[in-house]
């Protein structure tokens, strides 16, 4: 069951939490360091914030989906090799 256990390598790891850090701190400055009142910079960065937890939670909820088809699709696999298993005897 073991067998289909997929990691990602380090290397992946680190690009990913690199990109998002940066990409985190180039929209900070470039929000503190526009030319803007400081109302229209705080409905940047709330519009930002909340972007970015969207984002997690829609990848978060889609992996969960679909882990859940994963899991759907072995206990199918199961019953169906049950079935297969009962009928030859």
């Amino acid at each position: 069951m073991l067998d289909n256990i997929q990691s990602n390598s380090t290397g992946w790891l680190f690009y990913v939490k690199t990109s998002f850090a940066l990409a985190i701190v180039a929209m900070t400055v470039g929000i503190v360091f526009s030319p803007i009142d400081l109302m229209v910079k705080g409905y940047l960065t709330m519009s930002a914030l909340f972007l970015v937890s969207s984002t997690i939670t829609l990848s978060k909820t889609m992996r969960d989906e679909h882990e859940s088809e994963k899991l759907l699709n072995k206990i199918n696999e199961a019953k169906t090799q049950q079935l297969i298993k009962e009928y030859a005897e």
